[in-house]
C-alpha cells in the first residue's frame, strides 16, 4: 500500500488553495490541500505499525513550525505543475531530514522543495496562459503547524488519514 507523510494548512489556506485546485487540479477530489514532508513510500500491513511508531518517536522530538507561503511559483520546464511555494525553514527541513532517516520503502526522486499544489496536469501552452495570472494573486500565509498526518491510498486513488502525530517537542 503506498502511505505519505503531510501537514495540512488552516482552512483558510485549504480553501483558498481549493479556490484554484477545482479548476486546474485533476487531483482536486481525491487530497486534500497540503504540502507534503516526506514522499509516497510503499509498506504493507506488517510494516506500517513498526514505521508508524517511528515516525511518531521523531515527531516527539520536534516542536510545531511555521508554514510560510509568499508567492506562487511553478515546476516548468520539468512539470507544468502551479504552487503556493513554502519557505524552507530550518524547523521544517531538520524534521524532514529526520523522517528521511527511518529506513522505508521509497524513492525520493527530486529535491525537497516545500509547496501546496495549486495545478498540475497541464499542457504547455495551458500552463504558460495561466501561470502569469496566477503569480499574481498574492499567496501569502502565515500559520504553525502542530502535528502531521501519515496519509495512505484507497483503490479508488484518493488519500486518507492512516494517523496523526502532534508536533510536540522537545524543549
Amino acid at each position: 500500500m503506498k502511505y505519505g507523510i503531510v501537514a495540512f494548512p488552516s482552512k483558510k489556506v485549504q480553501d483558498f488553495a481549493n479556490s484554484y485546485r477545482k479548476r486546474y487540479d485533476p487531483h482536486y477530489s481525491l487530497i486534500t490541500p497540503h504540502m507534503t514532508v516526506k514522499g509516497v513510500f510503499e509498506a504493507d500491513e506488517n510494516e506500517i505499525k513498526p514505521i508508524a511508531e517511528k515516525i511518531a518517536e521523531v515527531v516527539k522530538g520536534h516542536k510545531p513550525f511555521t508554514l510560510k507561503t509568499a508567492k506562487v511559483s511553478s515546476f516548468a520546464p520539468v512539470t507544468n505543475a502551479i504552487y503556493f511555494k513554502v519557505e524552507p525553514t530550518e524547523e521544517l527541513l531538520a524534521l524532514r531530514g529526520d523522517l528521511n532517516a527511518i529506513e522505508i520503502n521509497d524513492t525520493e526522486d527530486y529535491a525537497f522543495v516545500p509547496h501546496i499544489t495549486i495545478a498540475q496536469k497541464m499542457n504547455s501552452s495551458e500552463h504558460d496562459d495561466i501561470y502569469p495570472q496566477l503569480k499574481m494573486i498574492g499567496a501569502e500565509f502565515e500559520e504553525e503547524i502542530d502535528r502531521l498526518h501519515m496519509l495512505y491510498q484507497l483503490e479508488d486513488g484518493s488519500w486518507t488519514v492512516y494517523e496523526t502525530f502532534r508536533l510536540s517537542g522537545a524543549e
